[in-house]
């Protein structure tokens, strides 16, 4: 007879079903798991046999045999532990096989019994959910799992709760989803654009990026103020969505990130080191794990002092900034992450960063400032929508003051231009994948920017004048639509692409 239990096996975001069958067969005592497992699932006989004999419970003198279904598919981690347990104990006839057989289960065993926390909880309660499956996870989880619908959640803390559950001497009363879901407030965070003084340009630049969604550049001296400009973005971003909230909490469950079942309800602030490597960025290592740009999934990435980062890492940002997506090669599989993300970065002009002040500015001037830019290649500059100069900030600027007006009334202004956007592409019957400006493209792009013969005009001498690539002529059209929505203007006017081309004319290479 062979005992049945369902689990799942990660590929990215998606879930693949698990099948985990266990045979008790006559013949001499061994204990083999087949199946293409890991080393930590290989390891998995070991935490089953110590956890039974804390319970009292002796595996039988026979050939245990089990198998992961799929058998080509490899299976990875120690969440393993958990249904390998329950199939077992319902091939000795402790649970009733046909019970376990309509649950799915995830969870790591520790020697004692207890359920240890695992990574991924949550998109895999969400299949239990599709396939209407009882779902099984160490408590810790348990909230995190309730956010799946109105999947059945059971959340023991130890392997000997859960028997007793089900042989009714104990009652697993269902997880409660957390009553205050936000794991960050904006309302009382510290950082708002009141605090920088000047930088007008830039805060305008930020403006826009916000609205739209739009990659952007700067460029200054040190203690200019670039890194807190970028740190104060999300204060001016609209909130996640429902559906995006969802995507978002998927991405960080299977990196283990979600604390206390609460889901991600702002959007991500990522701002990895330069010296960071490219599985850390991207994603991979041992177990394909999401990287930083998937973390930054529906928020931002900031990458600060750009020309120091490694050229193959920056190289592998080309493909996600224009698919949304990031494939993970490997050996024997190939793992998607979404990643939508808007990229803000910062760079000195040069090593020293002092490239427009001779008297600070390093002997090798100008040559070391066309050797440090040129770390960045011409395709990935042509990526960032909006390049802007951070001049550094007078004595007089910061003597000023402060700012009446802050992040309060820029995110009053990007929300607006948000739901313009929106009620616009409603309007014009756009793809629903279309939800900034950013991600216009074809005949979607064209319908939303109609210019007249004065600025297209313009438009078509500025970009002779400044070599735009085709890239670079609708990136430009796509700012341009959003500066003419900052204005709740349904035309693009000459003037919204005259500023458009103002980011689009600095050049740091230049």
């Amino acid at each position: 007879m062979v005992t049945r239990v369902n689990t799942v096996a990660f590929q990215g975001i998606d879930v693949s079903p698990v099948d985990v069958q266990v045979q008790i067969a006559n013949g001499l005592p061994a204990f083999s798991i087949v199946g293409l497992p890991d080393k930590a699932i290989s390891e998995a006989r070991d935490r089953v046999r110590a956890a039974f004999h804390s319970l009292n419970l002796s595996l039988p003198a026979k050939r245990i045999t089990v198998n992961l279904a799929p058998a080509d598919l490899t299976k990875e981690g120690s969440h393993f532990d958990l249904p390998i347990a329950l199939a077992l104990l319902g091939a000795m006839g402790v649970l009733p096989s046909d019970e376990i057989a309509e649950v799915c289960a995830v969870g790591e065993l520790s020697l004692d019994g207890r359920l240890r926390p695992v990574a991924g909880v949550l998109p895999a309660a969400m299949f239990a959910n599709q396939c209407h499956h009882t779902f099984i996870c160490p408590r810790e989880s348990g909230r995190e799992a309730a956010w799946a619908g109105d999947v059945e959640v059971l959340a023991p803390d130890s392997l000997l709760g859960l028997i007793n559950h089900f042989k009714g001497t104990q009652v697993l009363s269902q997880p409660e989803i957390p009553i205050n879901p936000n794991n960050d407030n904006l309302e009382e965070s510290i950082l708002d654009y009141a605090d920088i003084k000047g930088q007008e340009m830039a805060k305008r630049a930020m403006e826009i990026a916000a609205a739209g969604g739009h990659n952007l550049l700067m460029v200054g001296p040190p203690g200019s103020g670039k890194s807190m400009l970028a740190a104060r973005l999300p204060t001016i971003l609209p909130p996640l969505s429902p559906e995006e909230a969802l995507d978002v909490s998927m991405i960080h469950s299977l990196a283990g990130m979600l604390e206390g079942g609460r889901i991600v309800m702002t959007r991500p602030f990522r701002d990895p080191h330069h010296s960071a490597s490219l599985p850390s960025l991207v994603g991979g290592g041992h177990k394909a794990k999401p990287g930083e740009i998937s973390l930054a999934h529906h928020g931002v990435l900031f990458l600060d002092e750009l020309p120091e980062f490694q050229r193959a890492t920056l190289e592998a940002l080309r493909q996600p900034l224009e698919t949304g997506k990031t494939l993970v090669a490997r050996v024997n599989a190939h793992v998607t992450y979404p990643s939508e993300f808007q990229l803000i970065a910062a760079m000195n002009p040069c090593r020293c960063g002092h490239l427009s002040d001779a008297s600070l500015a390093c002997s090798r001037a100008p040559k070391c400032a066309a050797d440090y830019q040129s770390k960045i290649s011409g395709p990935l500059l042509d990526r960032f929508d909006i390049r802007v100069e951070v001049p550094a900030v007078s004595i007089t600027d910061l003597s000023l003051p402060r700012p009446e007006e802050g992040s309060a009334q820029m995110r009053a202004r990007v929300l607006h231009a948000r739901q313009f956007q929106q009620e616009r592409m409603k309007a014009l019957g756009l793809g629903t994948d279309t939800r900034t400006n950013s991600k216009l493209q074809g005949q979607d792009l064209e319908k939303s920017v109609i210019v007249d013969e004065e600025s297209q005009a313009l438009l078509n001498k500025a970009a002779e004048m400044l070599k735009l690539s085709a890239r670079g002529y609708h990136r430009v059209l796509r700012v341009a639509r959003t500066i003419a929505d900052l204005e709740s203007s349904d035309a693009v006017k000459k003037h919204h692409l005259a500023e458009a081309l103002s980011y689009r004319h600095f050049n740091p290479i230049q």
